[in-house]
């Protein structure tokens, strides 16, 4: 991008005129919007495939600011402002949009070497290669987001510099808020940015995202190239690069969204059937053929960690449920919070309640177990509604789509009582989950639950993750609950937990003793099961005194489960 002393950008420079001067402090908004969109795609893209959703936009956003930082610096190299940035711009929309593309397809060849070479050599299942230069492969590929990050924060950092060299170059005075002013376009266009992720980029396929905003970045370079021409080192060169890359974007656009989920599903071992992005999270579902007249299994992934499998959600949910109704004196009215896809509402339903609130965050996730989209397979469509009994269409379901934390206000204001709540969330593997499970929303359900009712929490492994699992039971205590733990081996994820809380009256394991059969027949659960699901080993709570509860803002919960899961490798689920 050096020129000589006799390139055009050093021509006699004219006073900068009002239609210049908007046109580049749109374009530095445009552009703000653009690489705070790049920041939120490339980190949304790590979580949602690897499962690092909370990591991930903390780390993207510390790397690509500094590397923005170093991007300005580096901005000092560019001797032609003008064609220095039009070839910026360029780059960027060709790197922006095929990021994710690359990465994905890095990752997915990364998955699928061991199964490649095993299959080659005829090796048996369970001699996979998977440790070595692949397992390095591996795991050096989950780090390719942050390198395209880091690659465009740089880029996107020396666009300031070089816009505010074009102002000043284009003015015969020395512009007094030149940075002021550019940097106000900036923050605004940056607000911008994040309003159109949240309200549009959200809800549509990433890498149709990744292209749009690309596409902008080509957009401001056409701008550029028509407007200051004659300032431009080769400007028929760039132009074509432009007009090739223009149809680069258009192909990615198109067949861009198909190639990425291809490649997304080279990481799962089974057959990935039906892939949707909703608003919040990313769902795949996948197909294990097994033969000899058996049922397909189904496993559902959400952001790449396991939901539930079809084989033996049963054992689960059957958990989650029958114990808290079992303990409950009444099973009227039952709240259930988070549990969308409708297999613990199926075995409430059971219980023949009168009425039965769900409350969850995605509509999308409840409108897919509730009514299949059209483009799923029916085999997959026909085996999700079986899995949930076709409970979400119920009519004695009332279903809310609201944040949980300020959706049980909205209830609390109605002053309605439920006999048993059952709180069926995602493990607190982010902040913003971390609230679901602290002193204050467990006193906000306290005010929700008749005084002989009785609460459940799934509460993740104790097994891989102790601490966590203690500090749920003593949040509840905190918030005034008597509280109890039990646990069973679920075969797909492990050894899990839960915690069932009252408020007045014997608590809930001393309830469930004096049963001398469970009111409901199950084909896997039984009173002995839960009898002996109370039992833990000698020691496991010999530090409980040491574990605190997870109060409102203390971010506690969140960080005893991140140690946990990482101290014993456990598989990050739910």
């Amino acid at each position: 991008m050096q020129q000589s002393n006799l390139t055009p950008s050093t021509a006699k420079p004219s006073r900068l005129g009002w239609f210049d001067d908007v046109l580049l402090l749109g374009i530095m908004a445009v552009l703000a919007g653009c690489g705070l969109i790049y920041e939120y795609l490339l980190s949304h893209y790590a979580g949602r495939i690897l499962g690092a959703l909370e990591a991930a936009i903390y780390t993207m956003i510390g790397l690509m600011i500094v590397s923005m930082g170093l991007g300005a610096f580096a901005a000092r190299k560019i001797r032609d402002a003008f064609t220095g940035f039009v070839i910026l711009e360029l780059t960027v929309a060709l790197c922006g949009s095929l990021a994710i593309l690359i990465t994905a397809a890095v990752i997915g060849f990364g998955q699928q070497l061991p199964l490649m070479i095993a299959n080659t050599l005829g090796l048996p299942p369970d001699h996979l290669p998977e440790g070595g230069m692949i397992g390095t492969l591996q795991k050096l590929s989950e780090y390719l987001p942050y390198v395209w990050g880091v690659l465009l924060g740089l880029m996107i950092g020396m666009e300031i510099p070089l816009i505010a060299r074009v102002r000043q170059s284009l003015s015969d005075e020395h512009l007094l808020h030149n940075a002021g002013t550019i940097y106000g376009a900036d923050y605004i266009g940056a607000g911008i940015g994040a309003a159109i992720w949240v309200g549009f980029m959200l809800a549509i396929d990433i890498q149709l995202a990744a292209a749009l905003t690309a596409s902008f970045n080509l957009l401001a370079g056409f701008v550029f190239i028509w407007r200051f021409w004659s300032k431009i080192h080769r400007a028929k060169l760039l132009l074509t690069g432009h007009v090739i890359v223009t149809g680069v974007l258009l192909v990615l656009a198109l067949q861009g969204p198909h190639w990425e989920q291809h490649f997304n599903n080279l990481i799962y071992k089974d057959k990935v059937v039906y892939s949707k992005a909703t608003r919040f999270q990313q769902l795949t579902f996948t197909e294990r053929l097994r033969g000899n007249g058996l049922a397909p299994v189904y496993n559902l992934y959400i952001n790449g960690r396991l939901q539930f499998s079809s084989i033996d959600e049963h054992i689960y949910h059957a958990f989650l449920v029958h114990p808290t109704l079992a303990a409950s004196a009444r099973h009227d009215k039952v709240l259930i919070i988070g549990g969308g896809d409708g297999l613990g509402l199926k075995q409430v339903l059971r219980w023949q309640p009168e009425q039965v609130t769900l409350l969850d965050l995605d509509v999308g996730l409840v409108q897919l177990f509730k009514s299949p989209d059209t483009d799923m397979p029916e085999n997959l469509s026909r085996a999700m509604l079986a899995l949930n009994g076709n409970a979400l269409n119920d009519p004695r379901v009332t279903v809310i789509n609201d944040d949980a934390f300020n959706g049980v206000d909205k209830l609390i204001a109605t002053g309605v009582k439920y006999d048993a709540i059952i709180v069926d969330l995602p493990d607190p593997s982010h902040p913003d989950l971390n609230k679901l499970y602290s002193d204050y929303f467990y006193r906000k359900l306290k005010e929700l639950i008749s005084s002989d009712g009785a609460l459940t929490v799934q509460s993740t492994s104790p097994y891989h993750a102790p601490k966590a699992f203690i500090s749920i039971a003593k949040t509840l205590a905190l918030a005034g609950f008597n509280v109890k733990q039990y646990h069973h081996n679920v075969p797909s994820f492990g050894e899990w937990g839960w915690s069932i809380a009252t408020t007045d009256g014997l608590n809930a394991q001393h309830r469930l003793a004096k049963l001398t059969e469970l009111p409901i027949k199950d084909d896997w659960l039984t009173l002995g099961l839960v009898d002996g699901a109370f039992e833990f080993p000698a020691n496991f709570y010999q530090d409980a005194a040491k574990i605190k509860p997870n109060e409102l803002g203390s971010l506690q919960l969140y960080h005893y489960h991140l140690q946990d899961w990482s101290e014993n490798q456990g598989l990050n689920l739910f």
